[in-house]
């Protein structure tokens, strides 16, 4: 819900594909309810009193699938460079090793 209240607001002017992130987690969202409607159909009203074991499970699982999609999207994002950081960091490292190469060549 956050990262989508976030794609809306920024979503003309922002590079960081906050999108896809919004997706990861809808999608998520959605596995989560068909799989509660799916075991609300099996076992009735007893699907909302579940278990300590089983709610530190599901605790679990969502922490896993947050810090997932997380690192998914980081992942993306440094392939696809969308602000050209690492493009401008890789051209900045050329000609610094241009010079060097230059004021080498000089001092002989």
């Amino acid at each position: 819900m956050c990262s989508t209240a976030w794609w809306y607001s920024h979503a003309p002017q922002s590079k960081m594909r906050v999108d896809l992130l919004c997706w990861m987690y809808w999608g998520a969202a959605l596995m989560w309810t068909v799989d509660l409607a799916a075991e609300y159909i099996e076992e009735g009203a007893d699907v909302f009193v579940p278990p300590v074991k089983d709610m530190l499970n599901d605790t679990y699982l969502g922490l896993f699938v947050v810090a997932l999609a997380g690192v998914v999207w980081i992942g993306y994002l440094i392939v696809k460079d969308p602000r050209g950081v690492r493009n401008a960091q890789l051209a900045q490292r050329g000609s610094e090793a241009d010079l060097d190469a230059k004021e080498l060549v000089a001092s002989r």
